[in-house]
């Protein structure tokens, strides 16, 4: 049994797609949640059937809580189950349920797994990558499908676009750290359970393809302050502190000489560095 969740925010057109790729998988026992971030969009509730359920998060909970109410509710039915977690963006290639599916059979320990994620057309994106806290640089990598098949690679994180989760190997329902609303939820999650003792690993038996930023590039401004803050977020729990000292002071430089190049963007970084500092210092000090 495998449990995919999807996060919706106005994606119905894409889901569609989605749906149709994991219905065509063959042989394959599953059942799809649909969490609605997006609780103006009726359109989504026409999916509803016996193997798609739809929780409506009432609000925009952000990538990782909505993430975190489908895992609570799959943990709920079966605390042994393999989860998926895909964009709605996203569609599976031929027989990539049934090459997961294997892939955790052959290599029972593992406990998250990233994916080979190809754009429309062909091109390799990132499916995860590594990250040096010495410097404090999170780098995205590609891995081709030119890769020897049935190949495990040790990696530092994967990317949620298609992230799979072996919930056997857990004493608790994993989660996403609420504090990320979007950008760098899947680094933190990947660090932080590899720092208490679990493997992870990506595969290019597996292959979906995604339509990068699709739906948040249609918010770039939004999506500039989420990156800036989760980012920023991500170095404090991470990096060496001198690492972390130093690109904060850059990023503060940068965003305040954008201010007068390009103000909408600059604002943009701003209102990120601006949400990171509320985090840290009491709302009266800033006020």
């Amino acid at each position: 049994m495998i449990y995919w969740i999807t996060v919706n925010y106005y994606s119905t057109d894409y889901i569609k797609g989605l749906i149709h790729s994991i219905s065509s998988q063959s042989q394959i026992n599953y059942q799809l949640i649909i969490v609605n971030n997006s609780p103006d969009d009726s359109s989504i509730f026409k999916f509803k059937s016996d193997r798609i359920l739809i929780l409506d998060a009432l609000q925009n909970l952000g990538f990782g809580a909505g993430c975190n109410m489908g895992l609570n509710w799959v943990y709920q039915q079966d605390k042994k189950a393999i989860v998926w977690l895909i964009n709605p963006d996203a569609y599976l290639t031929e027989n990539a349920a049934l090459n997961a599916i294997e892939c955790f059979h052959q290599n029972p320990t593992l406990s998250i797994l990233g994916t080979l994620v190809q754009e429309p057309d062909g091109t390799v994106w990132l499916g995860g990558g590594t990250f040096n806290p010495k410097t404090g640089k999170i780098l995205p990598q590609a891995y081709h499908n030119s890769l020897q098949k049935n190949t495990l690679i040790s990696i530092d994180w994967v990317s949620g676009c298609s992230l799979l989760i072996n919930l056997n190997q857990f004493k608790k329902c994993p989660h996403f750290d609420s504090d990320y609303f979007l950008y760098y939820e899947d680094f933190d999650f990947c660090m932080r359970y590899h720092q208490q003792g679990h493997q992870l690993a990506i595969t290019p038996n597996i292959t979906v393809v995604h339509y990068p930023s699709s739906i948040s590039d249609q918010y770039p401004h939004l999506k500039l302050e989420h990156r800036i803050y989760s980012y920023l977020l991500s170095l404090e729990k991470y990096a060496n502190a001198s690492a972390f000292g130093y690109r904060l002071i850059r990023i503060s430089l940068v965003s305040f000489i954008y201010l007068f190049i390009s103000p909408a963007r600059g604002l943009s970084k701003s209102k990120g560095l601006i949400r990171y500092f509320r985090r840290i210092f009491s709302p009266s000090i800033l006020n």
